[in-house]
């Protein structure tokens, strides 16, 4: 599953780990999904939907 929300856009970003020595190593966070079934133009369709967006209301979930 693609790490990106189908709503906002949001996507993986990427940092450094950085230890206690300051050595720093390449990492990434991704986002929270979840495979929701949800009503987009009275049609209901399935969308990968950061939790955030859940939260927010911006989708309407299907029963």
């Amino acid at each position: 599953m693609a790490r990106l929300c189908d709503v906002c856009g949001k996507t993986v970003v990427s940092g450094n780990l950085v230890s206690h020595s300051n050595i720093k190593t390449k990492r990434r966070w991704s986002p929270n999904v979840q495979r929701v079934r949800a009503i987009v133009g009275g049609k209901t369709v399935r969308l990968t939907v950061c939790t955030r967006c859940l939260r927010s209301g911006r989708v309407q979930r299907a029963v």
